[in-house]
């Protein structure tokens, strides 16, 4: 069992690990990114990078105020999975994931099972599935996320 302490160590250095690895990656369009922040230039839609006891996942969260926003915007991301999947991999959807903030939460993630991020020996591998498939959602978001800016408007 890990201390308070020794928990916020380990995260740290995971956290900042990853980071250090990202930053000779440039986004698709050329620019530097801040992968660990990822910026998705619309409004209620957010990138999350999650590592749990025994999952890693990265998440792409539609969570408007308004639910027809939220749909539109959910309706058009169906209407991209095959371009998305062949790009990033497949993909677990979820229209009403959850609820944060009293706001529903659709979700597309990617997820990794198995893997103890306690166990510092499985960091390595965490980090790869993280930078392969931040390196690959950017590939898809950066040709797709005008057309998600205009309907978010």
């Amino acid at each position: 069992m890990l201390t308070k302490e020794a928990r916020k160590e380990l995260n740290t250095n995971f956290w900042e690990g990853l980071r250090k690895e990202m930053r000779n990656h440039k986004s698709s369009n050329g620019r530097g990114i801040n992968w660990i922040n990822y910026p998705s230039d619309v409004k209620d839609i957010y990138i999350r990078l999650v590592v749990a006891p025994k999952r890693t996942t990265l998440c792409f969260d539609i969570q408007p105020k308004d639910d027809d926003i939220r749909s539109i915007l959910w309706e058009q991301m169906t209407e991209l999975k095959v371009v998305m999947e062949s790009e990033v991999g497949e993909a677990l959807w979820n229209e009403e994931s959850h609820e944060l903030n009293g706001r529903k939460v659709s979700r597309i993630h990617w997820e990794l099972n198995g893997l103890n991020f306690y166990d510092i020996k499985n960091h390595k591998e965490i980090k790869s599935f993280l930078r392969d498939k931040l390196i690959k959602f950017d590939t898809f978001y950066q040709e797709y996320k005008e057309i998600l800016i205009t309907l978010a408007e």
